[in-house]
C-alpha cells in the first residue's frame, strides 16, 4: 500500500519584486527529529532489532561513510550522494593551498528515491501566514556566508519582516540551539546592537560550542505602540554550522 504524504505551505510577501501580489512560500514545519527519535520509531516497526542494536550500526556506518567522504569518495548514505567541493579562488596555475581563502565543502544530491517521495507529496496551501513574522536571510559578517553557517565572536544579520525583539514577558529574546543535544543559547540585548523590525543585528558569543544551530525569535512586536497578548515564535529552518 503507498503511504500518502501531506505538507503546508504558508504565503509571505515577496518585498523585492515588481508585482505587489508576489507570494513566496514556507513549508509548515510539524517537528523535529533527531536519530534517537527515528530509532525510536523504527523500532516500533521492527520489533525483531532493538535500539541499541541499531544505533550501534548507525554509528558504524556514519564513521564509514564519513571516513570514505574524506577520501575523496562519493558516498550515498541516508537520503543523499555526498561528494566534496571546492569553494574559494585560486591564484596561478600552481598555487599554495589557503584555507583562509579555500575551503572543503560538503554537497550533497538527494537520491532518486527521495527525488520519487516527494514529486508524490499533497500540498495543501494554506495562504497568508498569519503573523507574517518571517527571517528572510542570515549572513555570517566573518565569512559572508548566507544561511550555512555562524562564526563564535563574529557578527550576524537577519533580515526579515516583523522581527524586531519586543515585549513585556520574560520569553522574548533571540535564541541559538544546538539541535543534537538540545542546548539552548539566548543572545544577550546587549549583543544586538540593531533591533528594528527588518533587520537584526547580533553578535555571537565567543565561547559557543561547535555544533549545528537553528535561530529562533520570540517577540509580541506590533508596528503600532502596543505588544501581542502571547508572543509569537519563528524557527529559522536552515540548519547553521559553527564554527
Amino acid at each position: 500500500m503507498t503511504k500518502i504524504f501531506k505538507v503546508f505551505i504558508e504565503l509571505y510577501a515577496l518585498l523585492f519584486t515588481a508585482r505587489r501580489d508576489d507570494r513566496w512560500g514556507r513549508v509548515v514545519p510539524t517537528g523535529s527529529l533527531n536519530v534517537d527519535d527515528l530509532i525510536a520509531i523504527a523500532v516500533t516497526r521492527r520489533s525483531d532489532i532493538n535500539a541499541v542494536t541499531m544505533k550501534a550500526a548507525y554509528e558504524i556506518l556514519k564513521e564509514v561513510a564519513l571516513e570514505e567522504l574524506c577520501n575523496a569518495k562519493l558516498v550515498e548514505f541516508g537520503l543523499a550522494h555526498n561528494r566534496l567541493s571546492v569553494s574559494g579562488v585560486f591564484v596561478g596555475d600552481h598555487p599554495v593551498w589557503n584555507r583562509h581563502e579555500q575551503s572543503l565543502q560538503l554537497l550533497a544530491t538527494a537520491t532518486a528515491e527521495v527525488r520519487n517521495a516527494i514529486g508524490n507529496i499533497a500540498v495543501e496551501v494554506l495562504g497568508m501566514a498569519q503573523s507574517g513574522l518571517y527571517i528572510n536571510s542570515l549572513t555570517d559578517v566573518t565569512s559572508g556566508d548566507v544561511n550555512t553557517r555562524i562564526t563564535p565572536g563574529g557578527g550576524v544579520n537577519l533580515a526579515g519582516v516583523k522581527i524586531k525583539i519586543a515585549g513585556d514577558t520574560s520569553d522574548i529574546g533571540l535564541f541559538l540551539t544546538e539541535i543534537n543535544t538540545g542546548t539552548v543559547t539566548r543572545i544577550p540585548m546587549t549583543s544586538i546592537p540593531v533591533n528594528d523590525p527588518s533587520k537584526i543585528t547580533f553578535i555571537v558569543p565567543p565561547d559557543l560550542s561547535a555544533g549545528d544551530y537553528r535561530v529562533s525569535i520570540v517577540t509580541q512586536y506590533l508596528p503600532n505602540a502596543t505588544f501581542l497578548k502571547t508572543p509569537r515564535t519563528y524557527l529559522f529552518d536552515p540548519i547553521l554550522a559553527c564554527p
